[in-house]
């Protein structure tokens, strides 16, 4: 008698365990911990190298690349941040979901990530949906300035 008893409590304990390996089946697979791709880390390299150059050492910046639907139509990349507790996220549109060759995917990507954070550097100041073409303007052109001043000087130590 006493087994009978237990073979309800095995069938339970069975079901649940069952029932909680289907759910950890059905896990994400953004919750198994992978390593970063090589993209992955010389973005990172780069978002730390611009933190520094632009003195935002004291930011915590989070760097995800993002397909076309995590982003507004026709962007490259977006930042959201919160002042008070410096921090912020940085969205940049994924390689393969670019229009150009892998030769120009990167040099893209590192332009945004220095275009994002020149946002930053302007968080402070007030914005007005009036004011934001002109922001836009200007941050692309200081990026692309920043940028070739950097890639100048790179040319300049290699041929030392």
């Amino acid at each position: 008698m006493s087994r009978l008893r237990f073979v309800p409590q095995l069938f339970l304990f069975c079901f649940a365990l069952s029932a909680a390996y289907c759910l950890a089946a059905d896990a994400p697979a953004e919750s198994v911990a992978r390593p970063p791709s090589a993209v992955e880390t010389y973005l990172g390299d780069k978002l730390a190298f611009w933190k520094n150059r632009l003195k935002l050492d004291d930011w915590s910046v989070k760097l995800v690349i993002s397909g076309p639907s995590d982003l507004r139509p026709g962007t490259l990349g977006d930042i959201n941040w919160d002042a008070d507790k410096k921090t912020a996220t940085i969205k940049v549109l994924d390689a393969s979901a670019r229009g150009t060759g892998s030769d120009d995917a990167l040099p893209e990507m590192e332009f945004t990530i220095v275009h994002e954070l020149i946002h930053l550097e302007l968080a402070y100041l007030p914005r007005t949906d009036d004011s934001r073409s002109a922001e836009e303007f200007a941050v692309n052109h200081l990026a692309e300035a920043l940028l070739q001043m950097e890639r100048r000087d790179l040319v300049i130590q290699s041929n030392r």
